[in-house]
């Protein structure tokens, strides 16, 4: 009995052994295949050791700002069977859905404008003067509707999440050479709806900093806390930080967007490739996003201008009293196009970034 009772407490203690060296072993592949991956991303300066700026040059043959930004307004007006279905689609369901500004909202801008000007130059303003200062009174006040519920703000997030598939799917189809249809991308492209929106959410993240800044300089303004000299430079030095950490982060996140559109990629692989295929190139590609939105503005620009000056003679001499709601219609349209622009723009960097041949 004594000689079964060893054995057995032998057995178990063999089993044990051969257990723990099992466990060990797998616990020790698994972080070998773990340290694998990392060993294989591109990380600069995640450490407090000197970083040479040899190691971290890369290469970015993209053409000049302008040729980019022409070459993509290019691809959209060629392929306006693709986009033309996408943006009509996008303003009737934002019609519909969430509505437009009111024209008498817009009138009443029009009016304070011009009991404004009244007050200062006995009424005598131009009516081209006068068309530029509404379209950015409309634009900057927010004009495409007023005081918008939470349900119209979710309508807004999912029209604009669907423009962006949408216009990436078209675009990766028309550079593989095929020929998609409208009705394709609306029944395919909106498979990573769900990763696009965990990614969604690391954006938000990584613009705290900057959300930071924004409330920290409303207090300030409010309790008058810039009058002092020191004060107001330690704030804006603070605030220099927290913008630089959050351009620092998005460029990568907003090129995550992009690689996650992909169906099957998974969000923290598609923020992994993209943090690494934006190393060294940081700078360079947020030049381009500031570029983009100087080359939306001018679009606007040419675009509104005339439209306005046109609607102020129609309400001037035509159509006196009617409320026709030409501007708010127009404003809606160029909104949805600026989307589906900025993504065709966006998309084609960063497939010029993956051809790069020095990644």
């Amino acid at each position: 009995m004594k000689k079964t009772a060893e054995n057995k407490a032998d057995q178990s203690k063999k089993t044990k052994k051969r257990t723990y060296k099992t466990f060990k072993q797998s616990f020790s592949d698994s972080r070998e295949k773990v340290w694998d991956k990392k060993r294989a991303r591109l990380k600069l300066h995640h450490s407090f050791r000197r970083s040479y700026r040899e190691d971290y040059r890369r290469g970015f043959q993209v053409p000049g700002l302008l040729n980019h930004a022409m070459t993509t307004l290019k691809i959209v007006f060629k392929n306006w069977r693709l986009f033309l279905p996408l943006i009509a689609s996008i303003v009737a369901a934002n019609i519909i859905f969430v509505g437009l500004m009111s024209e008498s909202t817009y009138e009443t801008v029009q009016d304070s404008l011009d009991q404004s000007y009244e007050a200062l130059q006995d009424g005598e303003l131009g009516r081209f003067a006068k068309a530029g200062l509404l379209v950015v009174s409309t634009v900057t006040s927010g004009g495409l509707s007023n005081s918008m519920t939470e349900v119209q703000q979710l309508f807004i997030i999912i029209f604009a999440i669907s423009a962006w598939l949408i216009t990436i799917y078209y675009l990766r189809n028309l550079l593989a050479g095929n020929k998609p249809k409208f009705r394709d991308g609306v029944y395919n492209a909106m498979t990573p709806v769900f990763s696009t929106l965990c990614v969604i959410a690391l954006v938000f993240i990584h613009l705290i900093p900057a959300f930071i800044f924004v409330i920290v300089f409303s207090a300030a303004v409010q309790t008058d806390f810039l009058s002092q000299p020191l004060y107001c430079f330690i704030f804006w030095l603070f605030g220099l930080l927290l913008l630089l950490l959050s351009s620092y982060l998005l460029p990568g996140s907003i090129l995550a967007m992009v690689a996650t559109s992909v169906p099957g990629i998974y969000p923290m692989a598609a923020i992994n490739a993209t943090t690494d295929l934006i190393q060294g190139r940081r700078t360079r590609f947020i030049i381009r996003l500031v570029f983009l939105v100087l080359f939306i503005a001018v679009i606007w620009i040419i675009v509104m201008l005339p439209l306005t000056y046109l609607d102020l003679i129609l309400k001037d001499n035509i159509l006196a009293g009617s409320d026709l709601p030409i501007i708010p219609f127009a404003l809606q349209v160029m909104t949805t196009f600026s989307v589906v622009y900025a993504t065709a723009y966006i998309y084609l960097l960063y497939r010029r970034m993956l051809d790069d041949p020095t990644n």
